[in-house]
């Protein structure tokens, strides 16, 4: 049963979000084993140094230290000069060792901000602390079975932990911040934030309350999809306000998220710092970095998604568009080549509409850079079909061309713009939808929308939208 906004607003929802990213290096974090795991056979990737054999000494993997540099300038910060490792102690069949390399008290990033849009104004969410640490193995229970198996393909896996501070305040921003932070990952290029394969699996920390002060909190762990958290977010609010409502207590523990029931499951007593028994690591030095190693990679880093919106706000899209356009790295970075090739503003947005509302034509220009260069010289160089040529019909061109291999030349695309042409096509789109066309006569212009769409469909793109609009209202006798 939904929540009425009364009692919904009666309660302060507090979420923070741990996000623990998988690094894209070759190696893992403290071996020289392959780190990608996603093809391999169980416990095919694995060696004395991962299971914490005696005598074993880990090495730490400098590709790593430098994909953590670059997450901090992504994070709006920069990275820590003095950081070390540390043990985390826990007994659990996928940890042979009996501990986990992480760090604790002075991990390599601290501070920062991710920058969310889904209100009327930006909202930042700081970071409290980004740490490196070795993933552990996996844990599988076969349907039916009485046993569990154990694959340690993952144990030693590079991770980045980013913790937020708890100042998302709804399931919405919730989805909004993973969102971002998987963007922000993937533009530094510091992981391959493959969702399905658990490159990025986000633990999200809930609490609702009366006042400012926070509530009692649960988290649920390992979630791998933005919606898969606002769902969770929403089910363990609404479940929270239930309990205290009725006068009992919210309890302190993890829980798992059941995405075919969409609910959450308790799992365990949520444990606190003291229950790890940190230490120092004995076995790894610690990390001094250098003046020039961080200026070097500063000077490296890509345009991130807040630049790439605030240079795409000219180009004639929408913010939802925009947005499509993130959304995809390659087709981002593709778009922002073949747009710096155009120095019309009306060709530009004919071109920048083509492309966006086209599904296909994006997953042609996100795989192939050419195709963007290559378009964008064609048209650059027939500057005057600028007022000849609509963004549907542009877009239909460019999937002819790219998606089906059509030349150029072979197209018929140049736009309808002879009011007697026109006439015609309106003629024939009145008389196939009287119930429309009598809306029009008496006022609900709205009705004008479908009956231009109804022309652009005959002429299969074809028409001038402004002019059909113009000829049907003329026809009809309204201003």
């Amino acid at each position: 049963m939904a929540l009425s906004e009364t009692l919904r607003k009666k309660y302060k929802i507090t979420v923070g979000i741990e996000c623990h990213v998988q690094l894209k290096t070759i190696t893992k974090l403290f071996s020289g084993v392959a780190n990608d795991a996603r093809e391999a056979a169980p416990n095919s990737l694995i060696s004395h140094i991962d299971v914490g054999m005696p005598g074993a000494l880990p090495v730490l993997n400098e590709a790593a230290l430098e994909l953590a540099v670059k997450a901090a300038f992504a994070l709006n910060t920069e990275p820590q000069k003095f950081s070390k490792f540390d043990r985390k102690h826990y007994f659990y069949p996928d940890l042979p060792k009996g501990y986990q390399i992480t760090q604790y008290d002075e991990p390599i990033i601290k501070n920062g901000y991710v920058e969310i849009s889904g209100g009327t104004k930006p909202k930042r969410i700081h970071i409290a602390r980004a740490h490196l640490e070795e993933d552990a193995g996996k844990n599988t229970h076969p349907q039916g079975a009485d046993y569990s198996l154990v694959d340690l393909n993952r144990a030693g896996t590079p991770l980045l932990e980013i913790v937020s501070l708890p100042e998302i305040n709804s399931a919405a921003e919730a989805k909004l911040y993973v969102r971002e932070l998987y963007l922000l990952m993937k533009y530094a290029d510091v992981s391959d934030v493959d969702l399905y394969h658990g490159n990025m699996r986000f633990d999200v920390n809930t609490s609702v309350s009366t006042n400012d002060k926070l509530g009692v909190r649960t988290e649920v762990k390992n979630l791998n999809s933005f919606k898969s958290v606002e769902a969770a977010v929403e089910y363990e609010v609404k479940r929270q306000i239930e309990l205290l409502e009725k006068g009992e207590a919210v309890v302190q523990e993890t829980r798992g998220w059941d995405e075919l029931k969409q609910k959450t499951t308790s799992q365990r007593g949520k444990e606190e710092a003291q229950d790890y028994r940190y230490m120092p690591e004995p076995d790894i030095p610690t990390i001094e970095l250098s003046d020039d190693f961080i200026s070097k990679i500063k000077q490296e880093m890509p345009k991130m998604p807040a630049k790439l919106r605030h240079d795409l706000k000219g180009s004639g899209l929408n913010d939802e568009q925009i947005e499509t356009i993130i959304d995809n790295y390659g087709l981002a970075q593709n778009y922002i080549k073949g747009l710096s090739k155009i120095d019309q503003p009306d060709l530009a947005k004919v071109w920048s509409q083509g492309i966006t509302n086209n599904r296909k034509v994006r997953d042609a220009f996100s795989l192939n850079s050419s195709n963007s260069i290559l378009m964008s010289s064609i048209l650059a160089s027939r500057a005057s079909l600028a007022g000849e040529i609509n963004s549907n019909q542009f877009s239909q061109s460019l999937e002819e061309i790219i998606v089906s291999g059509k030349n150029w030349e072979d197209l018929d695309f140049k736009q309808v713009s002879d009011e007697s042409e026109i006439e015609k096509i309106a003629k024939e789109v009145i008389a196939n939808n009287p119930k429309a066309s009598d809306d029009v006569k008496k006022g609900e212009l709205k009705a004008i929308g479908y009956l231009v769409g109804q022309a652009m469909a005959k002429s299969k793109g074809k028409v001038n939208p402004a002019l059909a609009q113009k000829v049907i209202k003329n026809l009809l006798g309204v201003s």
